[in-house]
């Protein structure tokens, strides 16, 4: 290897700029190849774009030595004067994968962008700092290069000087067009993959872009009426309307092509979702490339802005499990969001349980099959209930002459009636009814709608009942320990046999959980306890309860209880007070609630949808129009104001020094999810997804993140941002 001193990354890896060229560039032609673009121009502009890091400058910075109000040096902008070593054909798209790979070009975050620092000091002034020192450091950028491949010739100052203002122009030319640049992404979602993987990049490299066999979705068994229609039609798009083990994944995923994207909404459990799609397609599929990403965004507090940037996940998966939180950014265009365009381009695309969204949400899930269509994806809608005036919506949007519409008859529905209502006035009157169940063996879930609320009831049945197997699951675990519940939770080991745990218990258990519990967690109990919720949202908590099919279980009641709605709005959140008490109004009262009277009942609380108006906000419009500059992006988006996720991710004290010398898998596992303004006065790491650092008192491996205690916490100046 040569020039090895000429480093590529600080630590904790100190990459060697050549070996790390090596790795992006292997990448980048995988993606080349893997989405129809071409390999030579992806090859050069990945061994190009960090050739500027062999500047004393960036060395020199790269130990942290610089001096606070030094003028900003940008490595792009440096790899840039070594243009002129490709033809002139290609050097356009060399320039949009190199020039703004990390910045926007203008209206930067920090202002650090080509024609942000041109602007404040001149572009005579920037070339001449970017290239000082060039005898002594553009050889070493010349062998580095050579050694890679690249037929290289000796350049002067004058000739560099030349390239600058080549790429300025074409810059500034290139900034008052409109659209997104492939090549760009091409770089972004290359250089994003060999940084997480470092040395074990051409391993993963290998498992990019694979054609995937779904034979496994096409069994068939007459208790689960979706698998026994046809899932074949020369329309594109698929809007599925069907009750909770129905056979709805199996048909969603009988209905792609290509590579998936698997979206369910952000209080879902994922982690169960790929456990099982990963357990099912492993024997088709032996190198089967996965991927789980999570719903926090990546928060970079830098004076006074807050930065968003969609944490991407890796390109060229052949299936990503995740929530609508990573895809958004292409139709806000947030930082890194060509990377995600040109992944999901072309893909099976299913979004399942749509109809949990809130109204944020919602319109923004609509603006992302809007841009997804345009892309020229698949679109698959899974869905137990869905409000007409939305099906309607998604109808449009796609066309009716491109969906296959499927829902299940009356007579079908009728298969599924699996419930007897009762209504209580609170948590207290459900111990009674608990006792009993425990006294019987029988398996019960407690549902809260608060973290907090879910916290507190944990407590009461550790109190009432310490000998009975009992767990707390909601969304504030370190994502390691909560893939961990949930796998326990399950019952199932990694080969779908039983482990006698919680779910396929045949002793009394207890599980207290939040609306992570409603989505794609495959559990089958005997009663329900649960807060009075939206009446979308508790068809789902039912759907966890006489689960089980088989010809035994068909018709079979089992009992739900629904605590009364709150009095107020305040007690309500987080959802809406009218809406919780229309949803309990429409409840049968020690009836069965009858599966083909659901649809009806959903229309009746939701007549109408509230969709707030996004399109000022959205890089694409209804006229399908791209609005954002060309490489450029947004550096704040509109997800961060409206959307009451769960955005960044925390870490505790005692995992700090194992986080920043761990690999990026290991990391993932040590974070927890959590609202920024829960954690924001917290000092935040500059390392991998910078997780804010909090401190252990907050935490306990069985009842997860207390944000009561974490509050408290703040009035200790130990761990406040100095």
């Amino acid at each position: 290897m040569i020039w090895p001193e000429i480093k590529a990354k600080g630590k904790p890896d100190f990459t060697p700029l050549t070996i790390h060229l090596e790795q992006v560039a292997m990448v980048a032609e995988k993606v080349a190849i893997g989405i129809g673009s071409n390999v030579e121009v992806a090859r050069y502009g990945a061994i190009l774009h960090d050739i500027g890091k062999a500047h004393p400058e960036f060395q020199r910075r790269l130990d942290k030595e610089y001096r606070i109000g030094d003028l900003p040096f940008r490595h792009e902008i440096t790899s840039c004067l070594f243009i002129s070593l490709f033809d002139k054909t290609i050097q356009p798209s060399l320039i949009d994968m190199v020039i703004a790979h990390h910045k926007s070009l203008r209206r930067d975050v920090r202002e650090k962008g080509l024609l942000d620092l041109t602007e404040e000091y001149g572009p005579e002034e920037v070339f001449e700092f970017h290239a000082s020192c060039w005898e002594e450091w553009s050889p070493k950028a010349l062998d580095i290069l050579s050694e890679l491949g690249i037929n290289v010739k000796s350049i002067s100052k004058t000739e560099a000087e030349e390239n600058f203002f080549y790429v300025y122009n074409y810059c500034q030319k290139r900034f008052k067009e409109k659209g997104y640049s492939i090549d760009r992404g091409i770089l972004e979602a290359a250089d994003h993959f060999a940084s997480a993987f470092i040395d074990k990049t051409e391993f993963y490299t290998q498992r990019l872009f694979q054609k995937l066999n779904l034979n496994f979705y096409s069994r068939t068994h007459p208790q689960y009426p979706l698998s026994m229609k046809s899932a074949e039609s020369n329309k594109s798009h698929t809007i599925v309307v069907a009750c909770t083990g129905a056979g709805k994944t199996d048909f969603l995923f009988r209905r792609c092509k290509g590579r998936i994207f698997y979206t369910l909404p952000f209080q879902a459990s994922i982690n169960a979702m790929f456990q099982r799609v990963s357990g099912e397609l492993k024997k088709d599929n032996p190198n089967l490339d996965i991927r789980l990403l999570h719903s926090a965004s990546s928060l970079a507090i830098k004076g006074n802005t807050v930065e968003e940037k969609i944490i991407q996940g890796h390109i060229g998966s052949a299936i990503k499990i995740l929530t609508p939180h990573q895809i958004a950014g292409i139709i806000f265009g947030t930082s890194g969001y060509e990377a995600t365009l040109i992944d999901i381009k072309g893909c099976d695309v299913i979004l399942d349980e749509i109809h949990t969204y809130t109204d944020i949400t919602r319109a923004i899930v609509l603006k992302i099959v809007h841009v997804l269509k345009n892309l020229g994806c698949r679109i698959h809608v899974g869905t137990a209930t869905m409000p007409p005036v939305l099906y309607n919506q998604i109808l449009e949007l796609l066309g009716k002459e491109n969906v296959l519409e499927v829902k299940l008859s009356d007579d079908e529905l009728d298969q599924f009636d699996r419930h007897i209502v009762h209504k209580i006035d609170s948590w207290k009157s459900s111990f009674v009814i608990i006792s009993q169940a425990i006294k019987e063996d029988k398996k019960v879930l407690l549902v809260c709608n608060r973290v907090q609320s879910a916290q507190q009831v944990f407590a009461l049945i550790k109190e009432k009942y310490p000998h009975i197997p009992s767990m707390l699951l909601h969304s504030r675990f370190k994502r390691g320990v909560r893939a961990e519940m949930e796998t326990k939770l399950i019952g199932k080991d990694k080969k779908g046999q039983s482990t006698g745990f919680f779910n396929t218990s045949d002793k009394a258990c207890v599980v207290v959980s939040t609306q992570v519990v409603e989505v794609s967690l495959d559990i089958s109990f005997d009663l329900l306890v649960t807060e009075c919720a939206p009446l979308d949202a508790m068809i789902q908590r039912f759907g966890r309860i006489n689960r089980k099919r088989d010809e035994k279980t068909i018709g079979t009641l089992k009992p739900v209880y629904v605590i009364v709605p709150p009095k107020t709005e305040k007690e309500a959140k987080p959802y809406d007070l009218q809406v919780l008490q229309d949803s309990y109004a429409q409840l049968p009262e020690n009836e069965v609630l009858h599966e083909r009277d659901i649809q009806q009942k959903i229309n009746a609380v939701f007549p109408v949808i509230e969709m707030p108006e996004i399109e000022e906000h959205a890089i694409f419009k209804k006229t399908g129009e791209w609005t954002i500059h060309e490489l450029t992006h947004r550096p704040k988006s509109f997800l961060l104001e409206r959307l009451e996720i769960d955005s960044v991710s925390c870490i505790l004290e005692a995992d700090e020094q194992r986080y920043l010398t761990s690999n990026f898998e290991e990391c993932i596992q040590m974070e927890i999810p959590v609202r920024y303004w829960s954690v924001c006065r917290f000092n935040q790491l500059q390392e991998r997804n910078k997780p804010f650092v909090v401190p252990n008192s907050a935490y306990t491996e069985e009842s997860g993140l207390n944000l009561d205690t974490l509050k408290a916490a703040k009035s200790d100046i130990n761990y406040q941002i100095l």
